[in-house]
């Protein structure tokens, strides 16, 4: 068969919901037999997501290949269940980049290098690229930014171009906002209207429109998309509001809307659809017993709101572990500031039933942080540092096990006395010469774990490729490292290395002796966590809490 391609865009609003609409749709033409995967455009000058604020942007998630990019990336690798590659990435910025060297070796062989067709002809040359690589059958691709806005034109024009092209093998999903004004009680479609109308100046008529809303759409509703946006009337999507979003393939499904696509794109369904799926979530519903689960960090405050998009990643890996063992999460925000300025706060964390210490940079609420590890180890409280978390635990542990007083990370402090945490020797010239953009420890690499460890235990039981001399695969994004200068004292006062890389002896796994669980990876666990496959430290981290919760 031909390639197919199902372009995703937005309408009305930003946060619309086009990456978990892009990761359902994945998952149901997945569970009908066929082989998909899944691209973000993103209209930022930004080459990619590595230097974005995370409060600002959300998480930067990372590919097993090293590639920092769009958190929605972390959506479609849990919904679909598959590893993508820095080829399913793109932004503005990465396409002119690429545009201007080539210009520059000479390969338009002397031809006025244009905005069109060049560009998005490079857009198009990526999204073939990736399809090829990934050996998919299906490819869906989320352009991000609102339909009208003129950063998005580039990805629409190469859209347009695809489907001229092949107008059987393409196919265009616009996610609207459908309002339902408090005072005047109905869902009004005047917007999506406007907004479909700005898609048609794009010379892009789309296919079909899923309808985001507090509640379903109506036929009413259904009948005017159908007159004002010429669509057939069943190809308004119901898409409303929902709790969980796992629910949402399911509520796609239900207006059937995975074999309209097919039939769209000319194809039939292979087999019976989201057979897992249903069963994962027949897990969640099941799920009844509430653990308390606290995430201490500093990207979340945003005003008088809070951003969990931040760390979306190790929030979506609490939600799944705990189904699988009939608990049901709950989790508080902890702001790592407040621990510095108010101590006596540290003990809510008695009230918990575990506490997450994610990733992050910089020395605002270090101390906090840091604070947060010596209660949890003290209090016997299931704690699980992840990257800086695992730094901040080696550091206290440092501090007030070890005896050695003012010991810290140098990316914190330089002048410490003991720099338990250090730089890693190749990362000291890109920092040196601003090297900032991508150059970190990015990606893919080995760990090999340490028998009768918690971690090593976690990795065996729970499902995970482990080979036959321990070695598993996680993915990181860091700078610094624990110093091996300092490890035989921090083991000889029961900190235990459980994991290292083998290559290099870099520290990647630590735990705490006599603990229910305490435990840090200098490596990111969330990043490959997914619904059907949980990832197994989060899971042995539940287990702990619920044993707490349980006393």
């Amino acid at each position: 068969m031909s390639k197919k391609y199902i372009f995703v865009v937005g309408g009305v609003m930003s946060s619309v919901g086009k990456g978990v609409a892009t990761a359902s749709i994945g998952t149901i033409l997945k569970s009908k037999g066929f082989h998909v995967t899944a691209l973000k455009a993103d209209p930022y000058i930004n080459i990619d997501a590595g230097t974005m604020n995370p409060t600002e942007h959300g998480e930067v998630f990372v590919t097993k290949d090293g590639d920092e990019c769009d958190q929605d990336m972390g959506n479609y690798e849990r919904f679909i269940g598959e590893d993508l590659t820095k080829m399913n990435y793109m932004t503005t910025g990465r396409i002119y980049q690429t545009v201007i060297e080539k210009e520059r070796n000479l390969e338009y062989g002397g031809k006025c290098v244009e905005v069109v067709p060049h560009i998005p002809e490079e857009i198009i040359r990526r999204i073939n690229a990736a399809v090829k690589k990934t050996k998919a059958e299906i490819a869906i691709i989320e352009i991000g930014g609102t339909v009208g806005e003129y950063q998005n034109l580039i990805f629409l024009e190469a859209a347009r171009m695809m489907h001229r092209k092949n107008p059987r093998d393409v196919t265009f999903v616009l996610v609207s906002y459908l309002p339902i004004p408090s005072k005047v009680g109905e869902m009004k479609t005047k917007l999506t209207q406007t907004a479909t109308r700005e898609l048609n100046s794009c010379g892009i008529q789309p296919d079909f429109i899923l309808c985001r809303a507090e509640h379903p759409i109506d036929d009413k509703r259904r009948e005017k998309l159908a007159t004002f946006c010429s669509i057939e009337p069943e190809n308004a999507i119901s898409a409303p509001d929902v709790d969980c979003i796992y629910d949402i393939p399911v509520n796609f499904e239900k207006e059937e809307f995975g074999n309209k696509i097919l039939k769209q794109l000319h194809l039939k369904p292979r087999k019976k659809d989201l057979v897992e799926w249903r069963k994962f979530l027949g897990t969640v519903c099941d799920a009844k017993k509430e653990l308390k689960i606290g995430i201490v960090g500093k990207y979340f405050e945003t005003g008088s709101y809070v951003l969990s998009d931040s760390y979306i990643s190790v929030i979506e890996s609490v939600k799944i572990a705990p189904c699988t063992q009939g608990y049901c999460p709950k989790m508080v925000w902890l702001s790592s500031n407040e621990y510095e300025t108010n101590p006596d706060k540290l003990n809510e964390l008695k009230e918990l039933d575990g506490v997450i210490v994610p990733g992050g940079f910089g020395s605002r609420g270090v101390e906090g942080k840091i604070a947060v590890a010596q209660y949890c180890r003290e209090n016997k409280i299931p704690y699980f540092g992840l990257c800086y978390g695992m730094q901040i635990a080696t550091i206290e542990f440092a501090r007030n096990v070890c005896k050695l007083k003012g010991a810290h990370t140098e990316e914190i402090d330089p002048e410490t006395p003991y720099p338990v945490i250090h730089i890693m020797p190749e990362q000291k010239s890109k920092l040196r010469h601003k090297d900032y953009g991508g150059s970190m420890r990015l990606g893919e690499y080995a760990c090999k774990l340490q028998k009768g460890t918690v971690a090593d235990s976690a990795y065996h039981k729970y499902e995970f490729p482990v080979s036959t001399d321990n070695i598993i695969m996680e993915r990181h994004r860091h700078r610094y490292e624990v110093n091996n200068d300092y490890r035989a004292q921090l083991e000889s006062c029961g900190l235990v290395v459980a994991g290292v890389n083998p290559d290099r002896n870099l520290v990647e796994i630590i735990e705490i002796k006599d603990h229910p669980f305490m435990v840090g990876t200098q490596f990111h666990p969330e990043f490959d966590s997914r619904p059907l496959r949980p990832q197994p430290l989060f899971m042995a981290f539940i287990k702990a809490a619920g044993e707490k919760s349980s006393k």
